[in-house]
C-alpha cells in the first residue's frame, strides 16, 4: 500500500519536544474531518468522536504523542559553528555527518553535523565513539551572520523524505511517535465511520513525551477517560544484535504488539486480547515488570487511577533518522483499536 497523505505530512512536519506546533497542526486538520478537535497551552490535541446515542459506554482515549527527538543549540561561536545537545535520547553516533534542519523565525536555515575528519584523528581516538559535545552544526555562515539566522534555543531536526522499500515497509525520522498519532487518528476514524462507540473515543496527540511525559500527565488529567490506550512503537526483533529471549518476539509483519504487565490494567489487556482473536488481527505479546516507558507510566496514575493499556507497532532502527516500519503492522494497531472501542461494554468494571 501506498504511504497515507496524512502519515506523511505528520513525518515530515518538525517538532521536536516542546517545540510540536507543526506536526500538531497536520494532526488538528486531519482529525477535523470526522471529529470535534480541542488544544490546550501545551500543545496537545483531543479530537472527540461522540458515543452513539444513548452514550452511556465507557471513553476510551487512544493516545500517541506527537513529538521526535531533536536538538537544539545552546551556543553560537564566532566562527558560526552552532553547538547543540539533544532534546530526547541520542545515539550521537548517528548524527555524524547527517544533514539537519534548523527551525528559526524566519523559517528553515539547512545545515550540517560535522566532526574533526578521522584524517587528524589520533589512531586511539579513531576508536573512540563520538559525545554530542564534540559534534557541532555547520550552517556555513560566519559568526554574526550565523547569528543573525540562528538563536540560542532554535531547534533542529534530521533531513529527509520517507523512503519507500519492499515489502510495503517505509523508511523515515520521526516514526517514533508519529506512527501513534497516525494510529490514534485511525482507529478514531473507524469507529466514527461505524456511527459511534458505546463511549465516547478520543484521538489524542500529547507533547512532550521524549522528556517528560509532560503532555500525557496533563491531557489525562483534564480529560479523565475510562480507559486510555498508549500507542507507541517498540523494537521489531528481526534485525540483527537483538536478543529475542530478551524482549520477545515481534517482527514485521506479525501486527501489533500488546503490553501485558505490572502497571497496566490485566481487563484492558484481555479485552483487546479477547478482539484481536475474535476479529483475526494479527498481534504479539510483549511483558513489562515496571515503567513501559511510554504515556501510559503518566496516565495509568492520573488522578486516582486510569485503565491504562500499551499497543505498539514494531519498529527497526529506533531514535534514527532510518526508522523502519511495516505499514501492515500499522494497520494492524488501528484496527485492533477501533474494534476494542466498539466492542468495550457499557457495564465493564474495572475495580480490582
Amino acid at each position: 500500500m501506498a504511504l497515507p497523505e496524512s502519515l506523511r505530512r505528520l513525518l515530515t512536519a518538525a517538532g521536536p519536544s516542546g517545540y510540536e506546533q507543526a506536526p500538531a497542526a497536520v494532526f488538528r486538520e486531519a482529525a477535523s474531518a470526522f471529529a470535534e478537535v480541542t488544544f490546550d497551552s501545551l500543545g496537545s490535541t483531543v479530537a472527540r468522536v461522540p458515543a452513539r446515542p444513548p452514550g452511556d459506554g465507557r471513553s476510551v482515549a487512544v493516545v500517541g504523542h506527537i513529538d521526535e527527538i531533536g536538538l537544539i543549540v545552546h551556543h553560537i561561536d564566532d566562527d558560526g559553528f552552532l553547538w547543540f545537545t539533544g532534546v530526547g535520547g541520542w545515539d550521537p553516533i548517528v548524527l555524524v555527518g547527517q544533514r539537519v534542519e534548523v527551525a528559526t523565525r524566519d523559517g528553515v536555515v539547512p545545515g550540517v553535523v560535522g566532526k574533526r575528519p578521522i584524517h587528524l584523528l589520533k589512531e586511539e581516538d579513531r576508536k573512540k565513539v563520538p559525545l554530542l559535545k564534540d559534534l557541532h552544526i555547520d550552517i556555513g555562515a560566519s559568526g554574526d551572520a550565523a547569528r543573525e539566522l540562528v538563536r540560542i534555543g532554535d531547534v533542529a531536526v534530521i533531513a529527509g523524505e520517507p523512503v519507500e522499500l519492499p515489502g510495503n515497509r517505509f523508511v523515515s525520522r520521526s516514526m517514533d511517535n508519529r506512527l501513534g498519532c497516525y494510529v490514534a487518528l485511525e482507529a478514531a476514524r473507524l469507529v466514527a465511520e461505524a456511527g459511534g462507540a458505546p463511549g465516547d473515543v478520543y484521538a489524542v496527540a500529547v507533547a512532550q513525551e521524549e522528556i517528560t511525559f509532560a503532555g500525557a500527565r496533563t491531557t489525562a488529567y483534564a480529560l479523565r477517560p475510562d480507559v486510555a490506550i498508549a500507542v507507541d512503537v517498540t523494537f521489531a526483533t528481526d534485525q540483527p544484535g537483538i536478543d529475542e529471549k530478551e524482549v520477545g518476539r515481534h517482527r514485521f509483519g506479525s501486527g501489533a504488539v500488546l503490553t501485558r504487565g505490572s502497571t497496566l490494567d490485566p481487563l484492558v489487556f484481555e479485552r483487546l486480547l479477547e478482539t484481536a482473536e475474535a476479529e483475526g488481527i494479527p498481534f504479539t505479546v510483549a511483558a513489562s515488570a515496571r515503567a513501559t516507558g511510554t504515556d501510559a507510566d503518566a496516565m495509568h496514575i492520573s488522578r486516582a487511577g486510569i485503565p491504562s493499556a500499551v499497543v505498539a507497532v514494531p519498529l527497526r532502527y529506533m531514535h534514527s533518522p532510518v526508522e523502519m516500519v511495516q505499514l501492515d503492522d500499522v494497520e494492524a494497531a488501528a484496527q485492533l483499536i477501533a474494534a476494542f472501542a466498539l466492542r468495550l461494554p457499557s457495564d465493564v468494571d474495572f475495580k480490582r
